[in-house]
């Protein structure tokens, strides 16, 4: 009886607990606001409209969009304003970049999993990562590592499809690009095979899920006014973040610690290529401010950028494809001219994915067309924050 009274009272707490916090914020969201001021932007509703459109929350806020291009949502002692008219997104982006910061909210949202790297600060921090990548990736060094990488990764994924067509078997393109995104900007990120496309260990396998789950928990911060709460109940979504960054952290941090040991081995013989590695090599100069949690925020940056971003351009881009094979038929025909290759010969993958160089691909300019058109239809960065 005394274990069903104690369940009875937590049950109890945590009903008013939480509707206490929803009517704490119902009141930050609806005083002290101009919802009626014409001097500011209009308002279509409150960030809790937000939430009834989880599964299709870009497509309802573009069609928002078609009649008001900047428009906001009331949210807790706030209000979120989105626009997508291009000049405010040139002024903003462009035009005065150095004005607008990520700004506090955005940066609590961000801060548990990217910390301190470079879609996650403002300032000072900004600018010096900002100059080091610029640096790095100018660098001859990487530049040739990473088309190696890709090009190697190209022609294992060639493989796969090849497989999978003489086959006749179906499968999920999606999901083998994103395997492939992975493993070719996890070795261009930390120097390690990740081998998503050979079939993961135990350990990659945790990782790439925890990478993923990540990422949606941290983006439902942005519409969940909740969230908070959720954390400090570790319920939910954010039960799942703190969970998922468990596993990323004790990943990140031992391939860093790998990595710091080989180095130290090899000493100056061995040639910094991926981006770790060259951190590493920077930290060395300011060890203080340049320690393990700033490089794993960093490099986690870099993946978030390079992953989903990639693997959604080609995914659209072979459905665009599908969708209108005369484009096919003119993309193959300029990169057999171009690569002088036959459809008449049989051409080695490796060969043939060897002959897509710089040279080469500056004179495909109806494939980059293409690719540009998809880019502008189907955008893998569709908000920016």
């Amino acid at each position: 009886m005394e274990i069903l009274t104690n369940i009875a009272v937590t049950v109890v707490t945590t009903i008013f607990i939480v509707l206490s916090f929803t009517l704490y914020l119902t009141l930050r969201i609806f005083t002290g606001k101009s919802r009626n001021d014409k001097r500011y932007v209009p308002v279509h509703a409150t960030v809790f409209d937000l939430l009834s459109h989880t599964n299709d929350l870009y497509d309802y806020e573009a069609e928002i969009a078609r009649t008001k291009p900047t428009f906001r949502f009331l949210s807790p002692g706030q209000s979120e304003i989105l626009t997508a008219d291009p000049r405010n997104v040139e002024h903003i982006l462009k035009t005065r970049f150095d004005i607008y910061s990520k700004g506090h909210s955005s940066r609590e949202n961000l801060a548990d999993l990217l910390g301190h790297g470079i879609f996650a600060v403002d300032g000072e921090k900004w600018k010096q990562q900002r100059k080091l990548a610029s640096f790095e990736f100018s660098t001859r060094v990487l530049r040739d590592f990473s088309c190696s990488v890709f090009r190697r990764s190209a022609s294992k994924l060639v493989g796969f499809v090849t497989e999978f067509a003489l086959s006749g078997k179906s499968f999920d393109a999606q999901d083998m690009l994103m395997k492939y995104t992975l493993d070719s900007i996890f070795k261009v990120g930390f120097g390690v095979e990740l081998k998503c496309l050979d079939g993961l260990s135990k350990e990659g396998e945790e990782f790439m899920e925890a990478f993923d789950e990540s990422n949606v928990a941290t983006s439902s911060r942005y519409i969940d006014p909740l969230w908070k709460l959720k954390w400090y109940l570790n319920i939910g979504s954010q039960y799942k973040l703190k969970k998922s960054i468990a596993i990323i952290d004790k990943f990140v941090y031992s391939l860093i610690t790998t990595k710091r040991k080989e180095l130290a081995k090899e000493q100056n013989t061995a040639v910094r290529e991926d981006i770790l590695s060259r951190f590493l090599v920077e930290s060395e100069k300011d060890p203080e401010n340049m320690n393990d949690k700033y490089l794993r925020d960093i490099i986690l940056n870099f993946m978030i950028a390079g992953k989903d971003t990639t693997a959604a351009s080609l995914s659209w881009f072979l459905y665009m494809l599908c969708k209108n094979p005369l484009v096919q038929e003119k993309i193959v025909q300029e990169i057999r001219d171009v690569t002088s290759s036959s459809h008449e010969k049989t051409t080695d993958v490796n060969d043939f994915v060897e002959s897509i160089n710089e040279e080469a691909l500056d004179q495909m300019q109806y494939l980059h067309a293409a690719l540009s058109e998809t880019l502008r239809l189907y955008p893998p960065v569709p908000v920016v924050k």
